[in-house]
């Protein structure tokens, strides 16, 4: 996934660069700002790949945190004796 995303960001980032000799060379300012907003979309592709990362690795822990907290409140369930745990309805 990483590779197709900078493939796609290498690729915009080459566009916007061939916009922008052309504006150069014939003086138009339409094509310039077509270069420049062909560069920002890479530029913001980048990050949101960044926070994207961030946030699934924030996920990530956030789901092994619940985990041990689960696995922590069977423990603390399983110290009591049998006859202290109220019994489950039927």
């Amino acid at each position: 996934m990483t590779l197709l995303i900078l493939a796609i960001v290498i690729s915009l980032v080459a566009w916007a660069l061939q916009l922008m000799e052309r504006a150069i060379a014939s003086q138009e300012f339409s094509l310039m700002l077509a270069g420049f907003l062909v560069a920002s979309s890479a530029a913001a592709m980048v990050g949101v790949y960044c926070l994207m990362g961030n946030y699934m690795l924030y996920r990530h822990h956030l789901d092994r945190l619940s985990v041990y907290e689960e696995a922590a409140s069977l423990d603390a369930v399983q110290q009591f004796p049998s006859w202290v745990i109220a019994p489950e309805s039927q």
